[in-house]
């Protein structure tokens, strides 16, 4: 059963807009001489945005106003009517705010009468003059009125807006239109990202484009989605991630790259996950990952500066201070101190490793060593308690197949990963530019792919083609944008925070 057919009275309703869009075609006939716009004309032109209006009038008093008049010609989507006999009120919608309408017979005429048959969610263009209501409202009293665009579907309830977490998804142009946090969280993200690129420019980045289709798939342990390419007649992969892309960039010279990119990775959906998401990455040639820790904590600190205007920041209901330095501290560091009664001596012990994931209940494959059964223990018990800034680093080799080796403890690796708020926000490391250590990480991960991890990764012999060419010492980093935007917007799901998620689809 369809939605619809759930709701009679929308039903209804629609079918009465309808109607009305039915008698304005037949109306709309050109005059001699004249050129219709039809139904849905398009020769409007705004030259005032609600914002702007009252940006520069917001402080002017009536008696200003009426000795100085100000016309304007607004348009917008109407979310509001009253309408009192011979006068009434609307409100408009624009891009930047609401403005409001006061509308009079003997003004308008024809177009008075045509106004009170109109419904909320119709766009309307009007002109006339700003003035204050009695209730010292900044208005514009209008001259001149005209019907854009017929709604032909009820907006929610304005008492209760678009409530259903489902359908807020699913319709997002209802949720931006009735639900003005919703469109400050999608504003949000873009000053994000704008925050960010202009930050990285400052410091001399280039910012490029990588392929989305790929006929390898690296750079991160995930599943692919597949695609096929008709022409080449080869399977391809939507990329799970630009690093060896931009990493053949830094060979190339480019020293300093980064890249906005979309990734796609075939696995579920939670708060947390969506199979489409949007990463930062960046390489700095000559730098390790002690830099991007440093990167990290400035640009989170300029970020809070410049979307709240504090360093304190309030995430579902706990507050966080992104003032003081962030917490460091190294893998084994973090499952010794979530784990009372555990061996620190044992923790690289295959055997004892085992037992200890299965007292947890963690599934192991057999094949797994030591530094993938940390990793187990690590997000078993770790990863939802680091909810203050956190870097861990001193990942096991095992599980960081791109990243270089520690010079002092050849199991560990340069890597890190930042958590906040319990979710882990970015993962950087410095990176393995030795080739033939390189090739051997690809060989060992092509084994764990046979044995059947189905996330490990495939053997790239170009990208080792390209290490032997030479890759300056480099550091690379990837930031989560979706995470970091529900951070800073105060949103419990990464779907509040995409403007189309995924989801299934509506059953007929």
């Amino acid at each position: 059963m369809s939605e619809d057919e759930n709701k009679p009275d929308e039903n209804k309703l629609i079918a009465e807009r309808r109607a009305k869009l039915a008698q304005l075609r037949a109306s709309a006939v050109a005059a001699p001489g004249e050129i219709s716009g039809g139904a849905f004309p398009n020769d409007f032109r705004r030259d005032s945005l609600a914002g702007q209006l009252h940006d520069a009038f917001g402080d002017r008093s009536a008696q200003w106003l009426e000795a100085n008049p100000a016309r304007v010609q607004v348009g917008g989507r109407m979310l509001f009517k009253r309408v009192m006999g011979k006068a009434s009120f609307a409100k408009i919608a624009d891009r930047t705010g609401q403005i409001q309408l006061f509308l009079q017979q003997d003004a308008l005429g024809a177009a008075y009468e045509a106004f009170k048959n109109w419904d909320v969610g119709d766009i309307i263009g009007a002109s006339g003059v700003l003035f204050r209501t009695r209730t010292n409202e900044l208005s514009v009293r209008v001259d001149s009125l005209r019907l854009l665009v017929k709604s032909l579907r009820p907006l929610p309830d304005k008492w209760h807006g678009l409530a259903d977490t489902e359908t807020r998804y699913r319709q997002r142009y209802v949720d931006l239109i009735v639900n003005e946090p919703s469109r400050n969280v999608f504003l949000t993200r873009t000053r994000i990202i704008r925050f960010l690129r202009n930050y990285l420019d400052a410091l001399d980045f280039v910012e490029v484009e990588t392929p989305m289709m790929q006929p390898i798939p690296g750079g991160a342990a995930a599943q692919p989605f597949i695609t096929h390419h008709n022409a080449l007649d080869v399977d391809m992969y939507l990329r799970i991630a630009p690093e060896l892309y931009l990493k053949r960039l830094v060979v190339g010279g480019l020293e300093r790259v980064y890249e906005i990119n979309r990734n796609f990775r075939n696995e579920g959906l939670s708060t947390r996950h969506n199979p489409e998401f949007t990463m930062l990455e960046l390489y700095l040639a000559y730098g390790d990952y002690r830099d991007l820790m440093d990167w990290i904590e400035k640009a989170l600190r300029g970020l809070a500066d410049a979307i709240h205007g504090s360093r304190q920041i309030v995430y579902q209901g706990r507050n966080y201070d992104l003032s003081q330095p962030f917490r460091r501290l190294t893998v084994e560091q973090a499952i010794i101190a979530n784990n009372p009664g555990i061996d620190p001596l044992s923790l690289r012990d295959v055997t004892y490793l085992r037992k200890v994931c299965e007292k947890l209940g963690v599934p192991i494959n057999q094949h797994d060593g030591a530094g993938k059964l940390q990793m187990e223990v690590f997000e078993k018990t770790v990863e939802h308690t680091l909810l203050d800034p956190t870097f861990v680093h001193a990942y096991p080799a095992e599980v960081s197949p791109l990243s270089r080796a520690n010079d002092a403890d050849p199991f560990l690796t340069d890597r890190f990963e930042f958590f906040l708020s319990g979710r882990e926000l970015a993962n950087g490391f410095s990176e393995l530019n030795d080739p033939e250590d390189q090739a051997a990480r690809f060989r060992a991960q092509v084994a764990r792919k046979e044995s059947g991890d189905k996330e490990a990764m495939f053997y790239d012999a170009d990208y080792v083609r390209a290490l032997e060419y030479g890759m300056p010492p480099t550091a690379g980093l990837g930031v989560g944008i979706d995470r970091l935007v529900m951070f800073f917007t105060d949103s419990p799901s990464i779907r509040d925070v995409i403007l189309f998620p995924h989801m299934r689809p509506e059953t007929e």
